[in-house]
């Protein structure tokens, strides 16, 4: 039986480029293909109306972000209440069917009386105000590290509307618990992606590849520690590939000769790098949702080595390398740079991957909430 589904996103989900936005779009794929009929309501800055997306979905809303400091000085976060529109509230009066609001980000109408008769889920990508609290300790800027706390407070105070809520959707074990203490609901399920099949390839790499959006502070944080402590030490080939690289990392590596930037690969260049690699490098210092380049990494790379902050409460753990010093780190990098990876652990993550993250099972759990 179709059913219908109302989507408030917090960006328009194509192209999927970036962390959350993979997850939106993957969704959108297969709550479609689960017959469901999707009314998807997108907030844009910067980014295009999307062909692909009215394929996709029955209808397609879009609404331009307010932006601006005067937004700063709201009680509600900034992420919030730069993603509120009258037209929105207007187009969801118009079905009186279920509301999937992605990411706290695009909650602004959850609590509103006039969606009280609504089913309201909410799909958390992470715990906001513990994200925010992360981007804070890893900032350098003092303004932006100001502006992080101030979010990160708010988003506390915000996420209490959760409580209007039918359903909460973890994208963790970890925040699915964290829900549920809070809250009394949280429906685990992990982040929809672009693979259907682990694809790791036999034989040997030659080069390690750090793979992430290079903009955000969070990886910036993880390109120091490895640039400036690890790839002091041993000089195997290193590249780094991503989305907006920084100035200051292109000039810091012009003069560190066995390592490369590539800037805003496509998403077949992507690919290709991460399965071609030998190595498959991505340490984090910030433990919060699930990262989707860890699942790209598994699903497509060969070995996978990161820190526990990582893979922790991801149940992926077993499937990775982990390492948190850099005595350990640079140990095992010599020692898997020689390796091939095994059939047996191409066997375990199919077990893993294609199970507990396969996107049709992922959706029917949705469509059976609905």
């Amino acid at each position: 039986m179709t059913k219908k589904l109302h989507i408030v996103s917090f960006n328009i989900p194509d192209p999927p480029n970036y962390g959350g936005i993979i997850d939106v779009y993957y969704k959108l794929k297969h709550l479609a293909q689960a017959d469901i009929d999707l009314i998807l309501h997108c907030f844009h800055y910067g980014r295009q109306q999307s062909d692909e997306l009215e394929k996709i979905c029955h209808q397609v809303h879009y609404y331009k972000r307010k932006q601006g400091p005067f937004y700063l000085f709201s009680s509600l976060p900034y992420i919030v209440k730069t993603r509120s529109s009258k037209t929105l509230l207007d187009n969801l009066q118009k079905e009186i069917v279920p509301i999937l609001f992605e990411g706290l980000h695009s909650c602004y109408y959850l609590d509103h009386p006039l969606l009280g008769a609504y089913p309201k889920i909410v799909r958390a990508h992470n715990i906001e105000h513990h994200y925010y609290q992360y981007l804070s300790k890893s900032e350098q800027s003092v303004l932006k590290r100001i502006h992080f706390k101030q979010e990160a407070m708010k988003l506390r105070c915000f996420e209490k509307k959760l409580k209007h809520a039918s359903s909460i959707l973890g994208i963790s074990p970890e925040d699915t618990s964290y829900f549920k203490n809070n809250y009394r609901m949280g429906e685990y399920i992990p982040a929809f992606h672009p693979f259907d099949q682990v694809k790791a390839k036999r034989g040997l790499g030659d080069y390690i590849l750090f793979h992430g959006n290079l903009g955000v502070t969070e990886n910036q944080k993880s390109i120091r520690y490895l640039l400036d402590r690890i790839f002091t030490e041993i000089t195997l080939p290193l590249i780094i590939a991503g989305k907006n690289p920084p100035d200051w990392l292109v000039k810091k590596v012009a003069d560190i000769p066995h390592v490369t930037v590539i800037g805003n690969p496509d998403e077949d260049v992507m690919n290709h790098l991460i399965q071609e690699a030998q190595l498959n490098l991505i340490p984090t210092f910030q433990p919060t949702g699930l990262k989707l380049k860890l699942l790209a990494s598994l699903f497509l790379g060969r070995h996978c080595i990161t820190n526990s902050p990582m893979v922790l409460n991801t149940g992926l753990s077993h499937l990775c390398y982990i390492a948190d010093n850099i005595t350990d780190l640079i140990k095992i990098i010599q020692r898997k740079f020689e390796e091939e990876i095994t059939a047996e652990e191409i066997n375990q993550r199919k077990e893993i991957l294609e199970t507990q993250f396969s996107n049709e099972s992922n959706a029917q759990k949705i469509y059976d909430l609905i």
